[in-house]
């Protein structure tokens, strides 16, 4: 939503966790409690959250300021900061992030990029309804976003599993490339193991096969994911292999891959 490589439609779904267990695929099951918002807002209208005092509208992508312009200037200005806030607090206080998104799509639903914002922090809290809901809204108005891995994950969050296999068979899943295309493999493994399809599961993470010599976020959550999966069908052994080289690639700790081998051995 920022700037800075923050504007969360163009990340990989966020299906991992540091000490998570099985958040390498895909979401859990809690419903996490829903955000309000505050009564007597900074934002200008009576419901609206208040904004942090140090929130720069300019910080918002250039692209996504090109989508406000169909706004009257002060709104725009408001939208965008609401946009700025959410994207800087969804990593901390993915809630509060949720407040703020929202606050930018009652002044603005028809935007994709405002939708989408909604749709990544919903993801964030757990609100898959939501958040499935409104990042299909973003594709329907034009999103350029890579949102096909996190629509899929949603469906599995809201207990459609065979749903996310169809998205990762269909054709647009077959245009995806590098991290992408990876983060579709996690979210299909993830779907066929809740169908309790872990041989399918371990086709869909092997192939093509894992270059174990990548790092990165994607790269390890994709080793952590074959680990676990491993794991699952007994094969000890070779799942330590997997965690070991999930633990080389995760350069950001986004897992707990060095705690399950510490476990397992």
């Amino acid at each position: 939503m920022v700037d800075d490589n923050a504007r969360r439609g163009d990340e990989p779904p966020r299906t991992s966790g540091k000490g998570a267990r099985k958040s390498w695929s895909g979401p859990g099951r809690a419903r996490p409690r829903q955000p309000q918002s505050t009564a007597d807002g900074g934002g200008g209208r009576r419901d609206e959250p208040a904004l942090p005092p140090d929130i720069d509208p300019r910080r918002l992508s250039p692209e996504i300021r090109r989508e406000l312009t169909t706004l009257d200037r002060v709104n725009a200005e408001m939208v965008a900061k609401y946009l700025v806030a959410a994207g800087e607090l969804l990593d901390d206080d993915p809630d509060a992030a949720l407040v703020h998104a929202r606050a930018a799509r009652a002044r603005s639903g028809r935007i994709a990029a405002v939708r989408e914002a909604v749709g990544i922090a919903a993801y964030h809290c757990g609100d898959w309804a939501q958040a499935l809901a409104e990042l299909r809204a973003a594709r329907r108005m034009g999103s350029k976003s890579v949102l096909l891995p996190l629509i899929a994950d949603c469906e599995r969050g809201v207990g459609r599993p065979e749903r996310a296999v169809e998205l990762a068979r269909s054709a647009e899943a077959a245009q995806l490339a590098g991290d992408d295309a990876d983060e579709m493999r996690i979210v299909a493994a993830g779907a066929r193991s809740d169908l309790g399809q872990l041989d399918q599961a371990l086709a869909a993470l092997s192939t093509p096969p894992i270059d174990p010599a990548r790092t990165g976020q994607t790269a390890a959550r994709l080793c952590y994911a074959y680990a676990d999966t491993l794991l699952a069908v007994g094969r000890q052994k070779d799942a330590v292999q997997w965690f070991l080289r999930a633990a080389a690639a995760d350069v950001d700790g986004v897992t707990d891959a060095e705690d399950r081998v510490a476990e397992l051995a």
